[in-house]
Protein backbone atom coordinates (compact mmCIF):
# COMPACT_ATOMS: atom_id res chain seq x y z
CA UNK A 1 0.00 0.00 0.00
CA UNK A 2 1.43 3.41 -0.96
CA UNK A 3 2.52 5.72 1.84
CA UNK A 4 0.03 8.64 1.82
CA UNK A 5 2.58 10.99 3.40
CA UNK A 6 5.61 10.34 1.20
CA UNK A 7 6.58 9.45 -2.38
CA UNK A 8 9.41 6.92 -2.55
CA UNK A 9 11.78 7.08 -5.49
CA UNK A 10 11.73 3.70 -7.30
CA UNK A 11 15.13 2.29 -8.33
CA UNK A 12 16.00 -0.64 -10.58
CA UNK A 13 18.80 -3.09 -9.87
CA UNK A 14 21.89 -2.64 -12.01
CA UNK A 15 22.63 -5.29 -14.61
CA UNK A 16 26.34 -5.08 -13.76
CA UNK A 17 26.88 -5.03 -10.02
CA UNK A 18 29.77 -4.34 -7.67
CA UNK A 19 31.57 -7.34 -6.20
CA UNK A 20 34.12 -7.61 -3.40
CA UNK A 21 37.16 -8.02 -5.69
CA UNK A 22 36.31 -4.77 -7.53
CA UNK A 23 38.60 -1.78 -6.81
CA UNK A 24 36.48 1.37 -6.46
CA UNK A 25 37.52 5.03 -6.88
CA UNK A 26 35.44 7.88 -5.44
CA UNK A 27 36.04 11.42 -6.68
CA UNK A 28 34.26 14.68 -6.04
CA UNK A 29 32.40 16.61 -3.37
CA UNK A 30 32.27 16.04 0.38
CA UNK A 31 29.28 13.70 -0.04
CA UNK A 32 31.84 11.29 -1.49
CA UNK A 33 33.30 10.92 2.00
CA UNK A 34 30.03 9.54 3.35
CA UNK A 35 29.94 6.78 0.75
CA UNK A 36 33.66 6.09 1.22
CA UNK A 37 33.23 5.46 4.93
CA UNK A 38 30.39 3.02 4.21
CA UNK A 39 32.39 1.07 1.63
CA UNK A 40 35.52 1.07 3.78
CA UNK A 41 33.55 -0.22 6.78
CA UNK A 42 32.60 -3.26 4.70
CA UNK A 43 36.27 -3.70 3.70
CA UNK A 44 35.84 -2.91 0.00
CA UNK A 45 39.01 -1.93 -1.84
CA UNK A 46 38.33 1.78 -2.23
CA UNK A 47 40.33 4.94 -2.96
CA UNK A 48 38.86 8.35 -2.14
CA UNK A 49 39.75 11.81 -3.51
CA UNK A 50 43.54 11.70 -3.98
CA UNK A 51 43.39 15.51 -4.48
CA UNK A 52 41.07 16.01 -1.52
CA UNK A 53 37.47 17.17 -1.81
CA UNK A 54 36.64 18.59 -5.24
CA UNK A 55 33.41 20.44 -5.94
CA UNK A 56 33.35 21.63 -9.54
CA UNK A 57 33.65 19.57 -12.76
CA UNK A 58 36.71 21.46 -14.03
CA UNK A 59 38.73 20.60 -10.92
CA UNK A 60 37.70 16.96 -11.18
CA UNK A 61 38.89 16.91 -14.79
CA UNK A 62 42.18 18.51 -13.80
CA UNK A 63 42.72 15.93 -11.05
CA UNK A 64 41.99 12.98 -13.35
CA UNK A 65 44.39 14.44 -15.92
CA UNK A 66 47.08 14.47 -13.20
CA UNK A 67 46.40 10.81 -12.40
CA UNK A 68 46.37 9.77 -16.04
CA UNK A 69 49.72 11.48 -16.71
CA UNK A 70 51.13 10.52 -13.29
CA UNK A 71 52.15 14.15 -13.04
CA UNK A 72 54.80 15.24 -10.55
CA UNK A 73 54.32 18.61 -8.88
CA UNK A 74 57.31 20.89 -8.28
CA UNK A 75 57.79 23.98 -6.07
CA UNK A 76 56.73 26.20 -8.96
CA UNK A 77 53.25 24.57 -8.83
CA UNK A 78 52.70 25.78 -5.27
CA UNK A 79 51.97 29.17 -3.75
CA UNK A 80 52.86 30.57 -0.33
CA UNK A 81 50.18 32.39 1.61
CA UNK A 82 49.40 32.77 5.31
CA UNK A 83 52.68 31.10 6.25
CA UNK A 84 51.91 27.86 4.44
CA UNK A 85 52.39 26.26 1.03
CA UNK A 86 49.29 25.36 -0.99
CA UNK A 87 48.27 23.90 -4.33
CA UNK A 88 45.43 25.60 -6.20
CA UNK A 89 44.28 22.17 -7.35
CA UNK A 90 44.21 20.45 -3.95
CA UNK A 91 42.27 20.61 -0.71
CA UNK A 92 43.82 22.35 2.29
CA UNK A 93 44.52 18.93 3.79
CA UNK A 94 47.63 18.97 1.57
CA UNK A 95 48.83 22.36 2.80
CA UNK A 96 51.80 22.73 5.14
CA UNK A 97 54.44 25.27 6.23
CA UNK A 98 56.97 22.86 4.71
CA UNK A 99 57.06 22.88 0.89
CA UNK A 100 58.69 19.43 0.73
CA UNK A 101 55.92 17.95 2.86
CA UNK A 102 53.27 19.31 0.49
CA UNK A 103 55.05 17.98 -2.60
CA UNK A 104 55.58 14.58 -1.01
CA UNK A 105 51.90 14.27 -0.10
CA UNK A 106 50.72 15.38 -3.53
CA UNK A 107 53.10 13.29 -5.62
CA UNK A 108 52.71 10.17 -3.50
CA UNK A 109 48.93 10.31 -3.81
CA UNK A 110 49.00 11.02 -7.55
CA UNK A 111 51.26 8.05 -8.16
CA UNK A 112 49.04 5.81 -6.02
CA UNK A 113 45.92 7.04 -7.84
CA UNK A 114 47.52 6.38 -11.23
CA UNK A 115 48.26 2.77 -10.38
CA UNK A 116 44.92 2.22 -8.65
CA UNK A 117 42.94 3.59 -11.61
CA UNK A 118 44.65 1.30 -14.11
CA UNK A 119 42.96 -1.67 -12.43
CA UNK A 120 39.87 -0.02 -10.92
CA UNK A 121 36.54 -1.57 -11.80
CA UNK A 122 34.36 1.36 -10.75
CA UNK A 123 34.64 5.13 -10.50
CA UNK A 124 32.04 7.28 -8.75
CA UNK A 125 32.08 10.96 -9.77
CA UNK A 126 30.07 13.15 -7.39
CA UNK A 127 29.44 16.67 -8.64
CA UNK A 128 28.99 19.35 -6.00
CA UNK A 129 28.69 22.72 -7.73
CA UNK A 130 28.78 24.27 -11.19
CA UNK A 131 30.06 27.51 -9.69
CA UNK A 132 33.79 27.98 -10.16
CA UNK A 133 36.25 30.45 -8.69
CA UNK A 134 38.75 31.45 -11.32
CA UNK A 135 42.16 32.78 -10.32
CA UNK A 136 42.86 35.92 -12.32
CA UNK A 137 46.18 37.03 -13.87
CA UNK A 138 48.80 37.78 -12.68
CA UNK A 139 48.04 35.32 -9.86
CA UNK A 140 46.93 32.57 -12.25
CA UNK A 141 49.63 29.89 -12.77
CA UNK A 142 49.88 30.56 -16.51
CA UNK A 143 49.93 34.37 -15.89
CA UNK A 144 47.86 34.99 -19.04
CA UNK A 145 44.34 33.69 -18.45
CA UNK A 146 42.01 32.90 -15.56
CA UNK A 147 42.08 29.36 -14.25
CA UNK A 148 39.48 27.54 -12.14
CA UNK A 149 40.80 26.44 -8.76
CA UNK A 150 39.75 23.63 -6.46
CA UNK A 151 40.30 25.73 -3.33
CA UNK A 152 40.83 29.44 -2.75
CA UNK A 153 42.92 28.87 0.41
CA UNK A 154 41.59 32.14 1.85
CA UNK A 155 43.52 34.20 -0.67
CA UNK A 156 42.24 37.78 -1.23
CA UNK A 157 38.81 37.82 -2.87
CA UNK A 158 39.97 40.24 -5.56
CA UNK A 159 42.26 37.53 -6.94
CA UNK A 160 39.21 35.57 -8.15
CA UNK A 161 36.26 35.72 -10.48
CA UNK A 162 33.13 33.76 -9.54
CA UNK A 163 31.30 32.24 -12.50
CA UNK A 164 28.60 29.67 -13.20
CA UNK A 165 29.65 27.09 -15.75
CA UNK A 166 27.39 26.74 -18.75
CA UNK A 167 25.72 23.44 -19.54
CA UNK A 168 28.07 22.88 -22.50
CA UNK A 169 31.15 23.62 -20.37
CA UNK A 170 29.97 21.17 -17.71
CA UNK A 171 29.15 18.49 -20.27
CA UNK A 172 32.51 18.97 -21.99
CA UNK A 173 34.34 18.66 -18.67
CA UNK A 174 32.56 15.42 -17.83
CA UNK A 175 33.21 14.06 -21.32
CA UNK A 176 36.89 14.90 -20.98
CA UNK A 177 37.04 13.26 -17.55
CA UNK A 178 35.44 10.07 -18.82
CA UNK A 179 37.77 10.06 -21.84
CA UNK A 180 40.82 10.33 -19.58
CA UNK A 181 39.55 7.52 -17.34
CA UNK A 182 38.78 5.26 -20.30
CA UNK A 183 42.17 5.81 -21.93
CA UNK A 184 43.79 4.84 -18.65
CA UNK A 185 41.40 1.93 -18.05
CA UNK A 186 39.00 0.99 -20.91
CA UNK A 187 36.98 -1.44 -18.78
CA UNK A 188 36.11 0.93 -15.94
CA UNK A 189 32.43 1.54 -15.11
CA UNK A 190 31.53 5.11 -14.20
CA UNK A 191 28.73 6.25 -11.91
CA UNK A 192 27.72 9.92 -11.95
CA UNK A 193 25.97 11.48 -8.97
CA UNK A 194 25.06 14.98 -7.88
CA UNK A 195 25.69 15.81 -4.24
CA UNK A 196 22.63 16.68 -2.14
CA UNK A 197 24.79 19.05 -0.07
CA UNK A 198 23.35 22.54 -0.54
CA UNK A 199 25.85 25.27 -1.45
CA UNK A 200 23.90 28.07 0.19
CA UNK A 201 26.90 30.40 0.27
CA UNK A 202 25.91 30.92 -3.38
CA UNK A 203 22.31 31.70 -2.34
CA UNK A 204 19.13 29.63 -2.78
CA UNK A 205 18.54 30.58 -6.40
CA UNK A 206 22.16 30.20 -7.50
CA UNK A 207 22.46 26.87 -5.71
CA UNK A 208 19.47 25.58 -7.66
CA UNK A 209 20.85 26.93 -10.93
CA UNK A 210 24.09 25.11 -10.19
CA UNK A 211 22.41 21.80 -9.32
CA UNK A 212 20.21 22.04 -12.42
CA UNK A 213 23.28 22.44 -14.62
CA UNK A 214 24.98 19.45 -13.01
CA UNK A 215 21.87 17.27 -13.28
CA UNK A 216 21.36 18.03 -16.96
CA UNK A 217 25.03 17.45 -17.78
CA UNK A 218 25.21 14.19 -15.82
CA UNK A 219 22.16 12.77 -17.58
CA UNK A 220 23.41 13.88 -21.01
CA UNK A 221 26.80 12.23 -20.46
CA UNK A 222 25.32 9.05 -18.99
CA UNK A 223 23.07 8.70 -22.04
CA UNK A 224 25.96 9.22 -24.48
CA UNK A 225 28.52 6.85 -22.94
CA UNK A 226 28.51 3.12 -22.45
CA UNK A 227 29.36 1.74 -19.00
CA UNK A 228 28.23 5.07 -17.55
CA UNK A 229 25.18 5.52 -15.38
CA UNK A 230 23.52 8.07 -13.13
CA UNK A 231 22.63 7.34 -9.51
CA UNK A 232 20.04 9.73 -7.98
CA UNK A 233 21.66 10.54 -4.63
CA UNK A 234 20.48 14.14 -4.98
CA UNK A 235 16.88 13.15 -5.67
CA UNK A 236 16.79 10.63 -2.82
CA UNK A 237 17.50 13.40 -0.30
CA UNK A 238 15.80 16.38 -1.94
CA UNK A 239 12.69 14.70 -3.40
CA UNK A 240 12.30 11.37 -1.62
CA UNK A 241 13.15 12.30 2.00
CA UNK A 242 12.30 15.97 1.41
CA UNK A 243 12.45 17.19 5.00
CA UNK A 244 14.75 19.43 7.06
CA UNK A 245 14.94 16.76 9.77
CA UNK A 246 17.25 14.87 7.41
CA UNK A 247 19.79 17.70 7.46
CA UNK A 248 22.47 18.53 10.01
CA UNK A 249 22.18 21.61 12.22
CA UNK A 250 23.64 23.77 9.45
CA UNK A 251 20.65 22.85 7.23
CA UNK A 252 23.16 22.28 4.43
CA UNK A 253 24.66 18.81 4.89
CA UNK A 254 22.52 15.66 4.96
CA UNK A 255 22.67 14.05 8.41
CA UNK A 256 23.43 10.45 9.34
CA UNK A 257 19.87 9.27 8.74
CA UNK A 258 19.87 10.75 5.22
CA UNK A 259 23.28 9.44 4.19
CA UNK A 260 22.42 6.04 5.65
CA UNK A 261 19.21 6.02 3.60
CA UNK A 262 21.10 6.84 0.41
CA UNK A 263 23.60 4.09 1.24
CA UNK A 264 20.82 1.52 1.75
CA UNK A 265 19.18 2.44 -1.54
CA UNK A 266 22.53 2.31 -3.36
CA UNK A 267 23.35 -1.05 -1.77
CA UNK A 268 20.05 -2.51 -2.92
CA UNK A 269 20.76 -1.77 -6.58
CA UNK A 270 24.55 -1.98 -6.94
CA UNK A 271 25.28 -5.21 -5.00
CA UNK A 272 23.89 -8.61 -5.94
CA UNK A 273 22.46 -10.91 -3.26
CA UNK A 274 25.62 -12.99 -2.69
CA UNK A 275 27.61 -9.77 -2.14
CA UNK A 276 24.97 -8.41 0.23
CA UNK A 277 25.10 -11.66 2.21
CA UNK A 278 28.88 -11.35 2.49
CA UNK A 279 28.49 -7.74 3.58
CA UNK A 280 26.23 -8.80 6.44
CA UNK A 281 28.85 -11.31 7.57
CA UNK A 282 31.60 -8.68 7.33
CA UNK A 283 29.47 -6.22 9.28
CA UNK A 284 28.94 -8.74 12.06
CA UNK A 285 32.69 -9.39 12.34
CA UNK A 286 33.52 -5.68 12.23
CA UNK A 287 30.97 -4.90 14.94
CA UNK A 288 32.54 -7.57 17.16
CA UNK A 289 36.01 -6.19 16.40
CA UNK A 290 34.97 -2.66 17.43
CA UNK A 291 33.01 -3.84 20.47
CA UNK A 292 34.30 -2.53 23.81
CA UNK A 293 33.48 -5.15 26.45
CA UNK A 294 32.30 -4.19 29.93
CA UNK A 295 34.19 -7.19 31.35
CA UNK A 296 36.92 -8.51 29.02
CA UNK A 297 37.37 -11.57 31.25
CA UNK A 298 33.73 -12.65 31.20
CA UNK A 299 32.62 -15.94 29.71
CA UNK A 300 30.23 -14.09 27.39
CA UNK A 301 33.04 -12.01 25.93
CA UNK A 302 35.25 -15.07 25.46
CA UNK A 303 32.41 -16.76 23.59
CA UNK A 304 32.05 -13.67 21.40
CA UNK A 305 35.77 -13.78 20.60
CA UNK A 306 35.67 -17.48 19.77
CA UNK A 307 32.58 -17.17 17.56
CA UNK A 308 34.02 -14.12 15.81
CA UNK A 309 37.35 -15.86 15.27
CA UNK A 310 35.56 -18.76 13.53
CA UNK A 311 33.44 -16.33 11.46
CA UNK A 312 36.56 -14.42 10.40
CA UNK A 313 38.31 -17.63 9.33
CA UNK A 314 35.30 -18.44 7.18
CA UNK A 315 35.36 -14.97 5.61
CA UNK A 316 39.09 -15.34 4.98
CA UNK A 317 38.33 -18.41 2.88
CA UNK A 318 35.56 -16.59 1.00
CA UNK A 319 37.44 -13.30 0.59
CA UNK A 320 41.14 -14.28 0.62
CA UNK A 321 42.19 -11.07 -1.16
CA UNK A 322 41.23 -8.99 1.92
CA UNK A 323 43.41 -8.64 5.00
CA UNK A 324 41.97 -10.18 8.18
CA UNK A 325 45.18 -10.04 10.17
CA UNK A 326 44.04 -7.48 12.75
CA UNK A 327 40.69 -9.16 13.36
CA UNK A 328 42.19 -12.64 13.71
CA UNK A 329 44.86 -11.35 16.07
CA UNK A 330 42.28 -9.59 18.25
CA UNK A 331 39.77 -12.45 18.33
CA UNK A 332 42.50 -15.04 18.87
CA UNK A 333 44.01 -13.43 21.97
CA UNK A 334 42.20 -15.64 24.45
CA UNK A 335 41.77 -18.73 22.27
Amino acid sequence: MPNPFRLELPLSAWQTTIAYPDPIVLLGSCFTENMYHKLAAYKFNVLQNPHGILFNPLSITRAVADYAACRRYTPSDLMYIDEAWHSWHHHTAYSSPDCDVVLHRINTHIEAAHHFLTSARWCFLTLGSAWVYELLPPHSPDKEQAQAVANCHRAPAEWFRRRLLSLSETTDALAQTIGLLRRLNPSIDIVLTVSPVRHLREGFVDNNRSKATLLLAAHDIAAQNEQTRYFPAYELVVDDLRDYRFYADDMVHPNYAATNYVWRRLSAVCFDRPTQQLMRQVEKVQNAYRHVPFNPQSAAHRRLLADSYAATLQLQQQLPFLSWKDELQYFGVTI
